[in-house]
């Protein structure tokens, strides 16, 4: 497997793309962790929206693709009538897919939109925005850049 390392000035570069492309408006961010945590923090401040969010979702194991998805932590996102939900790659889209599935069911009054940085045209569903295709594994600088 071919893996590419992805470094923050990239990722920087990246976002403000990827806010030149969102042309809908929110009231709140949500992030996938944890690839999506970085975007929501940053979106956050640039959009200064203090209503960023967070929820869990365990999709692989290391590499390894489980074979389901578990969405757990959702946050209350009742008073929310437009929700970003960014996560730094779709890949198969099966993340994207349970997330959006277990929303509509817990909030179906709230609309949701989604952002990535990378897709993979091969996902089973497409996100609202995204900036770029993938070329291989991404290696993400907050996975890789604090290990020894």
């Amino acid at each position: 497997m071919h893996k590419i390392y992805y470094p923050y000035e990239e990722f920087k570069e990246d976002l403000k793309t990827l806010t030149g492309k969102i042309d809908q408006p929110f009231d709140a961010i949500l992030g996938i962790a944890r690839g999506g945590l970085s975007m929501a923090q940053m979106l956050g401040e640039y959009y200064d929206l203090r209503q960023v969010y967070a929820l869990n979702t365990i999709g692989y194991d290391g590499t390894e693709k489980k074979e389901s998805v578990e969405v757990f932590n959702i946050p209350d996102l009742h008073s929310a009538k437009q929700v970003l939900v960014v996560d730094d790659i779709v890949d198969s889209g099966d993340t994207l897919i349970e997330v959006l599935d277990v929303l509509n069911e817990k909030y179906p009054e709230v609309t949701l939109l989604t952002a990535s940085i990378f897709y993979k045209k091969t996902a089973c569903m497409k996100p609202t925005w995204y900036v770029k295709e993938p070329k291989g594994w991404v290696e993400f600088f907050w996975s890789e850049d604090l290990k020894g």
